[in-house]
């Protein structure tokens, strides 16, 4: 039987959805990609059709909320004059989004969504791609222009970062990760000001 695009997409949805509420309970170690497709009441076999391992599954979760995050910052009727300001309101708006897949991530930013990985997955691929994108959008939407690929590659690391150490705060409402988000970015925009504050060689007449 030929299953088409709708039944596809049926499916995809059961195995995000059964991954994301056996994560929670059991944890991402110990849930198995049997347990997965048990919960999402498909052959074993059927979910590598869609996911290749348990870490795609959690980088689409992670893509889909960091998405969200898109949406809900955009919604949002105030302006700030400051672009640190901005940014701050962006990750805060992610880690709100990511927060059920907290304890997870660890997983991800050893492989896909590290600085270091050059070809990350399709999901991580799009979370990336989506975050840095509104970051891009925000730096021109505060006169910073076009970001170069060394900017971004220095926030992402710092973000990175941020993820890591978020994923292990156990600080009363993770204070202290929105403090090392304020201090990163304070830092990250410091290093842009700097960056802008350099005037080229002149030439020789």
């Amino acid at each position: 039987m030929r299953v088409n695009a709708e039944t596809k997409a049926a499916t995809r949805r059961r195995i995000l959805e059964a991954a994301g509420r056996l994560f929670a309970e059991q944890g991402f170690e110990a849930t198995t990609t049997r347990d997965i497709a048990a919960a999402a009441e498909i052959a074993s076999g059927t979910l590598f059709n869609y996911f290749a391992t348990k870490e795609a599954i959690v980088g689409c979760l992670a893509s889909a909320a960091v998405e969200a995050a898109g949406a809900d910052f955009a919604r949002q009727t105030r302006e700030t004059p400051a672009f640190d300001e901005d940014l701050f309101a962006y990750v805060a708006a992610g880690l709100r989004r990511l927060k059920p897949l907290r304890k997870h991530l660890p997983s991800l930013l050893q492989t896909s969504l590290s600085p270091l990985a050059d070809a990350p997955a399709d999901e991580a691929a799009s979370l990336r791609i989506a975050h840095l994108e509104t970051v891009s959008r925000l730096a021109e939407r505060h006169g910073r222009g076009e970001l170069s690929a060394v900017a971004l590659q220095l926030y992402w690391t710092l973000y990175a970062g941020v993820l890591a150490f978020w994923a292990a705060d156990r600080s009363p409402k993770q204070e202290d990760t929105l403090a090392l988000v304020d201090h990163s970015l304070g830092m990250f925009v410091g290093w842009l000001d700097g960056q802008t504050s350099e005037s080229p060689p002149q030439r020789k007449q």
